[in-house]
């Protein structure tokens, strides 16, 4: 098929939709075809992940429709990824994420890591139960712009005043900030412990972060 014959809003479409195998099959094909990597990335699904979140702020997505919204770019992206490190595409930005040591709760954290990587971001997942020396080492070994850091409970959140404490000392402030989120966070409690930033949704994640790396 060649690319004047392509219909590439199948793949914004079957990213909204949540539909995987119609995803990867537009991407192939699209990739056959000879089209810009980055054209099918910044035109069809970031503005799809946008949209996702979107839907959600509105209430007419919740948490599933936005899980399976991200596995169906998260396998186009998978296919594309090659090629764009091949052009030399940066990321808007690289992000370590995680949720904080003693915290088991993973779901909330995946979907921020999926929409911010939907967002254009590069992502480090470093799954959950993750000490501050661990994210710092992370932060570090990738030369990340940005820390995101999960709770779920009200007893780990203590850690991420150590994450905050943790960029502190080792004098990267200035260059990797450090955002925080989860269902017992609060805007009061990121100010308190001096964290750069703070959200009460997967979609705000993104918008934080790109206004960070922006800045």
């Amino acid at each position: 098929m060649s690319e004047s014959n392509l219909d590439l809003t199948r793949l914004y479409d079957a990213i909204l939709a949540g539909d995987a195998e119609s995803a990867i099959q537009v991407t192939n094909e699209a990739i056959a075809a000879g089209t810009d990597p980055q054209q099918l990335v910044t035109e069809h699904m970031i503005t799809a992940m946008d949209e996702v979140g979107q839907r959600f702020e509105r209430a007419e997505y919740f948490v599933p429709e936005m899980l399976i919204a991200a596995r169906a770019m998260k396998g186009a992206l998978q296919l594309l990824r090659p090629l764009l490190a091949a052009r030399g595409i940066q990321p808007l930005g690289r992000v370590v994420i995680g949720t904080v040591k003693g915290d088991l709760h993973d779901i909330g954290k995946g979907l921020v890591a999926s929409m911010l990587e939907g967002g254009g971001f590069e992502v480090i997942d470093l799954g959950v139960d993750v000490p501050a020396a661990t994210f710092l080492a992370e932060c570090q070994q990738h030369q990340a712009d940005i820390i995101a850091v999960s709770a779920l409970l009200t007893t780990t959140m203590t850690g991420m005043k150590s994450v905050v404490q943790a960029v502190r000392d080792a004098g990267l402030s200035d260059r990797c900030q450090v955002i925080i989120g989860g269902a017992p966070v609060t805007q009061q409690y990121a100010d308190a412990i001096g964290a750069d930033g703070y959200s009460d949704s997967a979609s705000g994640a993104v918008a934080l972060a790109r206004r960070l790396v922006a800045a």
